[in-house]
């Protein structure tokens, strides 16, 4: 783990290194005091040199003006590199969050994901940048004090710094309980901000079900499980901060004690005694450094240890002998397919053994009862799940052999549950092609019917849409997002269930700019009113058993079969 964790700071070495050099120096500077007090006692109050005397006054002041600016630089510059190391370790989660498969973001909540990405490396960045600079001036420090020490009296030190290593046990005995408990935290973190999210973003259904109290009540939950886990911590600090408290007031004692004795057994003399004294106080400072580096050290490898865990997530991986896929005719063909959800470990197949020819250019409509595995199919394509058994054709080729991104920049995708990104109108339609000029955006708007409607706003084409577009209707957004794969032109379309949710006169008018957009491409549709496939090239009836039905409306209707009793339920409802 240190080695992954050091390789963030290569890219920053240079302002590392003169982080580094400016610790170096205070801890030098720190050790002039005690040795400059020393002479002042020993040497120049009994021989009444004022000159000296003022000489060593002003060599004080100029040292702690030095300390001053290197202390300056350590707080500013050295925030400014954990911070830097803060956004790399960020970009980075965040770049592979966007390589992970649809089966990870099925599994994790938003909330965790969320908690990770932002609490975690903020403690990451605190890390980065005290813990290297706390450890090299505490090492510095003690190293320096000890030899110094030395010099007036090896027996006497010997004596304080045995007691060091008593009070080092204490705190490492004492991290692991407290690391526990600061894993227990985040945890508790994360579930918060996951029902945070949860709630806010279903603020609508909550309230249209009067369920605030409800939804409260889970949020009083997680935040009392949250409070239970942070008094658990609490309890696990102040037992380690209370012991090294007294463990560092006994090592006072023991100070005082033993250079009184020596003292007065004239084994040192009064400046030495007030110098060790001194000196006791500097060595002490750098083990309170280092104990409440304990803390932060433990918040920080938690949050970097959860961190390396997202990183170590499996990201969709390419075959290497992938290649791009350049603008394909569009036949598509499932040979065999079997799939079933949880990594086809648990459950029963969603597909099996399923066989569909579409032919280039071809529209066809997948209808079926709810569970039958059409979403499915449709999500096979663009390999946001892969098969667990047969293969996928396109125009001969397996799609395997094919790149995922350029395998999805030739399909375009519109579906029931249509997802604008907060921003403007302008930039949610350019998400089809962000080089897109713009009269290429408000061509893609005219094809899909919402031109006028948007030009009619106060602001056009730059009025703010809302989260997840909020301000505009469903019928709107459904445009808009019609809008978004006019621009990106793809020659493989997919319609999964695009209508369903909107009232029968938005749905012709979103329906004539579907036809529009189809024509031309291969279309796959999933269809809940059969009405709006009706002339499809080709209807697949799809359930539990399979594929139970293919052909034109006429066939199916002239066969009685599923179809016909599904068109006859909707007929006369």
């Amino acid at each position: 783990m240190i080695r992954k964790f050091l390789r963030y700071y290569s890219p920053h070495k240079k302002l590392f290194a003169a982080d580094m050099l400016c610790a170096f120096l205070v801890s030098v500077c720190n050790m002039f005091y005690p040795m400059i007090t020393r002479r002042i006692i020993n040497d120049l109050i009994p021989n009444r040199n004022l000159r000296l005397m003022a000489f060593w006054f002003a060599t004080l002041l100029g040292i702690y003006i030095l300390k001053y600016c290197l202390n300056f630089f350590i707080q500013y510059q050295g925030h400014v590199m954990g911070v830097r190391i803060q956004l790399d370790i960020r970009q980075e989660a965040f770049d592979h969050l966007q390589r992970l498969p649809f089966t990870f973001f099925d599994k994790t909540k938003t909330g965790t994901i969320m908690s990770r990405i932002i609490n975690d490396t903020m403690d990451i960045s605190e890390l980065a940048h005290h813990g290297p600079e706390d450890i090299f001036i505490s090492g510095i420090m003690l190293i320096g004090s000890f030899i110094l020490l030395c010099r007036m009296n090896a027996l006497l030190t010997v004596i304080i710094f045995a007691f060091v290593p008593i009070l080092l046990a204490f705190a490492i005995r004492k991290r692991k309980r407290l690391s526990e408990a600061s894993m227990q935290t985040r945890v508790a973190v994360g579930e918060v901000n996951a029902t945070l999210e949860n709630s806010i973003s279903g603020v609508r259904v909550s309230r249209a079900y009067d369920y605030a109290e409800h939804e409260a009540e889970k949020f009083r939950l997680g935040s009392e499980a949250f409070a239970s886990a942070r008094g658990i911590y609490y309890k696990r600090m102040a037992e380690f901060y209370s012991g090294t408290g007294l463990l560092m007031d006994l090592l006072t004692l023991i100070t005082i004690a033993a250079g009184g004795v020596f003292t007065y057994f004239n084994q040192i003399t009064v400046a030495d005694f007030a110098a060790y004294l001194l000196f006791v106080g500097l060595f002490t400072e750098p083990l309170k450094k280092l104990i409440n580096f304990t803390e932060q050290l433990q918040s920080g490898v938690t949050g970097f240890t959860r961190i390396q865990e997202l990183l170590a997530e499996e990201p969709e991986q390419d075959s290497p002998n992938a290649r791009e896929l350049q603008r394909p005719k569009g036949e598509i063909v499932f040979e065999n397919v079997t799939f079933r959800y949880d990594n086809g470990k648990e459950g029963t197949n969603v597909l099996s053994s399923l066989n569909l020819t579409i032919r280039a250019g071809e529209t066809v409509a997948l209808v079926g009862p709810s569970g039958g595995g059409k979403s499915t199919l449709c999500h096979l394509i663009p390999r946001f799940y892969e098969p667990d058994g047969g293969r996928i054709l396109l125009d001969g080729v397996d799609i395997r052999e094919y790149t995922r991104l350029s395998l999805r920049r030739q399909i375009g995708i519109v579906q029931q549950d249509t997802f604008l990104f907060t921003g403007t109108i302008r930039d949610n339609i350019a998400y089809g092609n962000f080089s897109a000029t713009d009269e290429e955006i408000r061509q893609a708007a005219k094809m899909a019917s919402i031109h006028e409607y948007i030009e009619s706003l106060p602001n056009g084409y730059d009025t703010y849409v809302g989260e997840r577009g909020v301000m505009l209707s469903g019928g709107q957004r459904q445009r808009i997002s019609i809008a978004r794969i006019f621009l990106k032109n793809p020659p493989i379309l997919i319609l999964d269930e695009a209508t369903s949710a909107l009232d029968n006169t938005t749905e012709a008018q979103i329906q004539q700019a579907l036809d529009q957009l189809s024509a031309g491409r291969t279309t796959l549709v999933v269809a809940h009113r059969l009405s709006t496939i009706r002339n499809a090239d080709k209807i697949v009836v799809l359930t539990e058993q399979g594929i139970v039905e293919q052909g034109t409306h006429q066939e199916l209707i002239e066969k009685q079969g599923v179809y016909y009793s599904l068109w006859n339920t909707q007929q006369s409802t």
